[in-house]
C-alpha cells in the first residue's frame, strides 16, 4: 500500500461518524490502493465509509457502465474491489468511482424542520403514543433508515439525535420495536479475531521449502525402489511437524487462559421502565442508563449527564478519565478523545451518572471498526522465513545444477539411464540438508520453552527469531510504558517541592513526618474530604470505587497512615458543588463533629483555587498570602506542569453556619502533582535498547505536551529532549517526506488506531523490522501489521492479546530484554547449525562427485547419505543451536533484515572447509581401495571417515574466529560433547549391529583401516582450525566469538 492510500485510510477511519461524503474533488476522489492484477483494482472511496445505502448505489451505478464487470464495496472500510476490462486504464476506473451516482443523496443529512414538526405531534395517552411510535419506526425501517448508516451524532443536539433514531428519553423503545431492530441489524456482538484451527496449525508446519525438498526426496526414493529411504525421510518430516504443532498449541492455550469471557449486561429504558438486558440484545435507539463502574456496551450519544466521566484509555490512549456532557461539539472533524458527548463500546464509566442513546452496535461501533481493520491487516513474513526461503532456493539451484551435470556427463560416457538416475538421486540427497527443518523447529521450540519460564508467551515459532532482528520498537504509552493508573508523584507545600515515592513523602531534607507537619496533614485531610471515592471492605484491603484521580489522592492518604473513614466521620459532608464550565474546582462543605462549626474543602485548578485564597498555611500557621508568595506558587505550578504532572490545588476555610460553598477568603494549602507513572523497568529497558542499536518510538493518543514530558522522563531523544510529531501532520505526506520526518521523530502524539497502523507500515517500508508493543483496542491494527507484536498479559485488552505474537504474562517490560536476547542468540546459533549442515553436505557432494569423475565407484550409497544427514549430523546441529547467549549479545547493532543467512563469503569459507573434509574421506577411501579393492570395505572406510570428520567439524562451527589453536578459548558446550559422543557411539553401533550394517552396506574393518579413518577425520579438523586466526584478521568477528 502506498503513502496516499495509507493517508486516505487513516483519514477515513478518523473521520467523524457520518461525515457527509463530499462530491469528487482533490481531497475526496477515489484513491487506488492496489492494482497489481490486470483488470482488478482495490480503491478507497470516502463517501462509502459507514454508509450501506451509498455502497449499494455505488455498486449498481458502476456495474451499469460498460468497462466495469463486478463491484464489491464495504461500508465498514470505505473500500471497493472492482473487476473491469483490463484494456481500460486504472486511472479511468478511479475517475468513474469518484463520481456520485445520478440521483443519489448520501444518508447523512440531519432531520429537517418539517420532519421535526411532524414528529412532535400531540400525544393523547401513552398507549396511543407507543402505537404511533411503532408506526413511524416501521415506516423508517421499510425505508432503510434504521440501519447503522453513520451520522455526525456528536454535532447534533440531543433532541435531534432522539428524533433521528425514533426514540424517547423518557420511554426508550418499545419491546416490539427493539425486537424488529434486532432482527434487522443482528446482535450487538463483536466477532473475535479468527484463530488458527488445530488442523491449520499442524498443516502450517509443512509450509517451508526445506520440508518440501524432503518430501520430494521421499517421492524420488519411492520411484527408484528406495522404500526404506522414503520411510526414514517421512518419519523426520512428521516428527518435525509434531514438535512445532505441540509447542504452538501449548502457547495458544496459555494465551487463551488470559482472556476474559465475561458476560455483559446493560441497564436500559424499554416501554418507560428500567430493564437489565444482555448487552448482545441492545439495538440502535435504546436508552442506556449509565452509572459509575458500568461497562459501556455500545456507542452512544449522551443526552443527560451528571458529573459523568469515562475511562477511554483502551480506545484513545488517554490515561485521564474523559469528562462527558450532553452538549454537542462544534465541529465534525474532532478526534474520538475530544467528543465529550459520546461514549463508546469497551470503555467504562468512572464517575457520575447519565443517559445515552445507542447510535451504533456490533461491528459498526468504533471498536468494531478497529477490529475490522485488524481483520484486513496481514502480518509480513519474518526475516527468518525470508532467509530460509533464500537458502532453500540456493540449495535447490545447486542441487539441480550438479545433478543435471552428472546425469548428462554419465550418459555421454555411455552409462545406463537407470544407473545415472540413481547416481543423480544420491547427489540430490547429499545436496539437501535434510536435518535443517528439524534443527530449526527444535531450536525455536526450545527458545519458546525457555521464554515461557520467564513468563513470556510466544505464539508462533518463527516469532522467536524475529525478536532478535528488530530495528525499531514502537511503544504505546498508556498501559504499556505506564501503568494506566493515576498516582500522586509530587507535592508543593510550605514553599517547597517534595517527591512521593511508594506512598511516602520526601522533601529535600529527607522523609516528611506527616503528623509533625500541620500544613501537610491539613492538605491530606482536604484531599480525602473533597473526594467522592468510596472505601469498600475493611482495612488494609480496601476496594476503592471512584475516578482514577480521586483514588490516587485516597491511596496517598492511606499509605501515609491516615484513617480516611475516621476523618470523614469527624467531618460529615453537608453539601457539594461540582466542577462546572465556569468553575474549574470542586467544593465540599462539612460539619465539624466536635465544635459544630463548618469546614469548606476545595480542590481543583491551582490558578483558580489560588485566586480564592488570601491566606496560606506555612510552618503550621495561617499567614497572609502576599503577591510574592502568589508569584512563587504560580511559578511552581508552571514548572511542575511542564514536567507532565496533572496538578490540583487545595485550600480550606473554617467558620460557623454562614460558611458556604461559594465562600471566598480561603487558606492555601498546596498542590499535588499526579501522573500515570512510568512502569517499573521501562527507563532501563529503553536505555538497553539504545545500547543494542534499537530505536525506540512512542506512538500515543496523548497530547504533545504530555508525550514530551513522558519522553523526557524515559530519557528518549538526544540531550534529554524528545522530538514530538503530531500524527495529524503525517496524513497525506509522501514517503520521502515521512522518511525524513521519521528519521528524527521520537514520539508520535495524538495518534488514532488508523494512524498507528499507518506509522508502522511506513516504517516497515524503510527496510526496518518493526516491533509494536501495546495493550489497547486502538493498538490492534498496528500490532497485527508489525513484524513482531507484543501485548501485555494481565491488563491488556482481549483484542490486543488475540493479535499479538508475544504476550508478557506478568506485564513485566524487563522480560522483553530476555526475549530479544533469546531472539538474537537463536539466530546466531541457527547460523552455526546452518554452517555445520551446509559445509558437511558440501563435503558429501564433493566426495560423490569426485568419486564419479575419477571412476572409483560410488563410495557413499543413498542410505548412507540419509543416515549422515538425518541421524549423525542432527544431534551436533541441535547442540550448536542451544549454545548460551554471548555476554555482549545486546550490545551489538541489529542485523540487516535483507542479509542472507548464508552470504557469498560464508559459502566460500564453507567450500574450503568441505574440500578439506572430503579430501580426508577420499584419501581414506583410496587407501582402503588399494588394500581391499573397490567395494564394500573401501566404502565402509570412506563412510566412517566422512562421518567422524563431520562430527569433529561441529567444534569448528562454534565460532569463525576462536578455535582449538586460539589463545582465548570458548567455554565448553556440554550438550555438544554429549551429542558428538552419542553420534560416535551410534556410528559404532551401526557397524556391528546385524541387519543395520547390512542396510547401510558396511563391512568389518581392521586396525589399519581404523588408523586411516582416524587420520582422515582428524587432519581436516586441524587444517580448518589453523585458518581461524588469519580469518579473524581479514574479516573481523562477524559471528559471535
Amino acid at each position: 500500500m502506498n503513502g496516499r492510500s495509507d493517508a486516505a485510510l487513516a483519514t477515513a477511519l478518523t473521520r467523524a461518524p457520518g461525515e457527509p461524503a463530499a462530491m469528487p474533488d482533490a481531497a475526496n476522489a477515489a484513491v487506488v490502493l492496489h492494482s497489481a492484477v490486470p483488470g482488478r483494482a482495490r480503491l478507497h472511496v470516502p463517501r462509502l465509509y459507514r454508509d450501506e445505502a451509498a455502497c449499494n448505489a455505488f455498486a449498481q451505478s458502476l456495474t451499469a457502465r460498460g468497462p466495469v464487470r463486478r463491484v464489491e464495496a464495504s461500508s465498514l472500510t470505505g473500500n471497493a474491489l472492482i473487476w473491469f476490462d483490463p484494456a481500460i486504464p486504472v486511472a479511468e476506473i478511479a475517475a468513474l468511482a469518484g463520481e456520485p451516482p445520478n440521483g443519489f443523496t448520501p444518508n447523512h443529512s440531519p432531520p429537517s424542520a418539517s420532519a421535526s414538526e411532524s414528529a412532535t405531534a400531540r400525544v393523547l395517552h401513552p398507549p396511543f403514543a407507543a402505537r404511533e411510535q411503532d408506526r413511524k419506526e416501521r415506516a423508517r425501517t421499510s425505508a432503510g433508515q434504521l440501519g447503522q448508516a453513520a451520522r455526525p451524532w456528536h454535532v447534533l443536539d440531543a433532541k435531534e439525535v432522539l428524533l433521528a433514531l425514533g426514540s424517547s428519553r423518557l420511554r426508550g423503545l418499545s419491546e416490539h420495536a427493539a425486537r424488529r431492530r434486532r432482527l434487522a441489524n443482528g446482535p450487538n456482538r463483536l466477532q473475535r479475531p479468527q484463530r488458527r484451527s488445530p488442523l491449520a496449525m499442524f498443516v502450517s508446519q509443512f509450509k517451508s521449502l526445506p520440508v518440501a525438498l524432503l518430501a520430494s526426496s521421499a517421492v524420488v526414493s519411492i520411484a527408484t525402489g528406495g522404500l526404506a529411504d522414503a520411510l526414514l525421510i517421512t518419519g523426520v518430516v512428521i516428527v518435525n511437524a509434531v514438535i512445532g504443532y505441540a509447542t504452538e498449541a501449548q502457547t495458544e492455550r496459555a494465551i487463551d487462559a488470559l482472556s476474559e469471557d465475561t458476560e455483559r449486561h446493560a441497564l436500559v429504558l424499554r416501554n418507560g421502565a428500567l430493564r437489565r438486558i444482555d448487552a448482545s440484545d441492545l439495538v440502535v435507539g435504546d436508552i442506556l442508563v449509565l452509572s459509575g463502574g458500568a461497562y459501556v456496551p455500545a456507542d452512544a450519544r449522551v443526552i443527560e449527564a451528571r458529573q459523568l466521566s469515562a475511562d477511554e484509555s483502551a480506545l484513545t490512549g488517554e490515561s485521564v478519565a474523559a469528562n462527558k456532557s450532553s452538549n454537542r461539539t462544534d465541529s465534525e472533524d474532532v478526534a474520538l478523545a475530544d467528543r465529550t458527548c459520546m461514549v463508546y463500546m469497551g470503555t467504562t464509566i468512572v464517575t457520575g451518572n447519565g443517559l445515552a442513546v445507542v447510535v451504533a452496535i456490533g461491528r459498526a461501533t468504533e471498536i468494531g471498526l478497529i477490529q475490522t481493520l485488524v481483520g484486513t491487516t496481514r502480518p509480513p513474513a519474518t526475516p527468518m522465513q525470508r532467509q530460509m526461503e533464500r537458502l532453500g532456493n540456493q540449495t535447490v539451484r545447486i542441487a539441480a545444477a550438479i545433478c543435471g551435470l552428472v546425469f548428462v556427463l554419465g550418459l555421454l560416457r555411455g552409462r545406463g539411464l537407470l544407473e545415472m538416475f540413481k547416481a543423480s538421486v544420491s547427489l540430490a540427497v547429499a545436496a539437501v540438508p535434510e536435518g535443517l527443518p528439524t534443527v530449526a523447529t527444535t531450536t525455536l521450540a526450545l527458545g519458546i520453552r525457555r521464554m515461557r519460564r520467564q513468563n513470556v508467551l510466544v505464539r508462533r515459532l518463527d516469532a522467536v527469531e524475529t525478536l532478535g532482528a528488530v530495528h525499531t520498537v514502537c511503544f504505546d504509552k498508556t498501559g504499556t510504558l505506564t501503568v494506566n493508573r493515576m498516582r500522586v508523584l509530587a507535592m508543593h507545600a510550605n514553599g517547597e517541592r517534595s517527591a512521593v515515592m511508594d506512598g511516602l513523602l520526601y522533601s529535600p531534607q529527607g522523609r516528611i513526618d506527616l503528623f509533625a507537619r500541620e500544613d501537610v496533614l491539613r492538605l491530606m485531610h482536604v484531599a480525602v474530604l473533597c473526594n467522592e471515592v468510596q472505601l469498600r471492605g475493611t482495612a488494609p484491603r480496601y476496594r476503592l470505587d471512584g475516578s482514577s484521580t480521586e483514588i490516587a489522592l485516597v491511596e496517598l492518604a492511606l499509605a501515609a497512615g491516615i484513617d480516611v473513614n475516621a476523618v470523614r466521620m469527624r467531618h460529615p459532608q453537608l453539601k457539594i458543588a461540582y466542577r462546572a464550565e465556569d468553575r474549574n474546582y470542586m467544593c465540599t462543605l462539612h460539619r465539624h463533629a466536635e465544635s459544630g462549626g463548618h469546614i469548606l474543602a476545595v480542590k481543583g485548578n491551582p490558578v483558580e483555587v489560588l485566586a480564592l485564597c488570601d491566606e496560606q498555611m506555612k510552618d503550621g500557621q495561617r499567614l497572609p498570602l502576599d503577591d510574592e508568595n502568589r508569584r512563587r506558587i504560580t511559578e511552581a505550578n508552571v514548572e511542575m506542569g511542564g514536567s507532565g504532572l496533572r496538578l490540583l490545588g487545595f485550600a480550606y476555610a473554617s467558620g460557623d453556619e454562614t460558611l458556604g460553598v461559594d465562600s471566598r477568603g480561603l487558606c492555601w494549602l498546596g498542590m499535588l502533582g499526579l501522573a500515570d507513572p512510568i512502569r517499573e523497568g521501562a527507563k532501563e529497558l529503553i536505555a538497553l535498547f539504545e545500547r543494542a542499536g534499537i530505536k525506540t518510538v512512542i506512538i500515543t493518543g496523548d497530547q504533545s505536551v504530555t508525550a514530551q514530558a513522558i519522553g523526557k522522563t524515559l530519557g528518549i531523544g538526544t540531550n534529554g529532549g524528545a522530538i514530538v510529531v503530531d500524527s495529524t501532520q503525517i496524513n497525506g505526506i509522501d514517503e520521502a517526506a515521512f522518511a525524513e520526518l521519521a528519521a528524527d521523530a521520537d514520539i508520535f502524539a495524538r495518534a488514532s488506531a488508523a494512524q498507528k497502523l499507518s506509522i508502522v507500515r511506513r516504517l516497515q517500508r524503510q527496510n526496518q523490522v518493526i516491533a509494536m508493543v501495546g495493550d489497547g483496542v486502538n493498538d490492534g491494527p498496528a500490532l497485527k501489521a508489525a513484524d513482531i507484536s507484543v501485548a501485555m498479559g494481565r491488563h491488556s485488552t482481549d483484542l490486543a492479546r488475540e493479535v499479538a505474537d508475544v504476550v508478557l504474562e506478568d506485564d513485566d517490560l524487563q522480560t522483553l530484554t530476555i526475549a530479544m536476547s533469546q531472539g538474537r542468540t537463536i539466530y546466531n546459533n541457527i547460523r552455526k547449525s546452518v554452517h555445520f549442515l551446509v559445509s558437511t553436505n558440501m563435503s558429501e557432494i564433493i566426495v560423490t562427485l569426485s568419486a564419479f569423475g575419477l571412476g572409483i565407484g560410488q563410495p557413499l550409497t543413498p542410505m548412507q547419505l540419509l543416515w549422515i544427514n538425518l541421524l549423525s549430523d542432527v544431534f551436533p546441529a541441535l547442540a550448536l543451536a542451544v549454545e548460551p547467549p554471548e555476554p555482549d549479545v545486546l550490545q551489538r547493532p541489529p542485523r540487516d533484515p535483507g542479509e542472507a543467512i548464508v552470504q557469498r563469503a560464508d559459502m566460500l569459507r564453507y567450500g574450503k572447509e568441505a574440500l578439506a573434509i572430503s579430501g580426508g574421506a577420499l584419501a581414506s577411501h583410496a587407501f582402503a581401495a588399494m588394500r581391499h579393492g573397490v567395494g564394500a570395505a573401501a566404502g565402509t572406510v570412506s563412510f566412517m571417515t566422512l562421518t567422524l570428520a563431520q562430527l569433529l567439524h561441529a567444534y569448528s562451527c562454534r565460532s569463525s574466529t576462536r578455535g582449538a589453536l586460539s589463545i582465548v578459548k570458548r567455554p565448553r558446550n556440554r550438550q555438544l560433547d554429549l551429542a558428538i559422543g552419542g553420534s560416535v557411539a551410534l556410528q559404532l553401533l551401526a557397524s556391528v549391529t546385524p541387519g543395520l550394517n547390512g542396510m547401510l552396506g558396511l563391512s568389518r574393518i581392521d586396525v589399519l583401516d581404523a588408523l586411516a579413518i582416524a587420520a582422515g577425520a582428524t587432519a581436516p579438523y586441524l587444517l580448518n582450525e589453523s585458518t581461524k586466526p588469519a580469518l579473524a584478521v581479514r574479516n573481523g568477528p562477524r559471528e559471535p566469538r
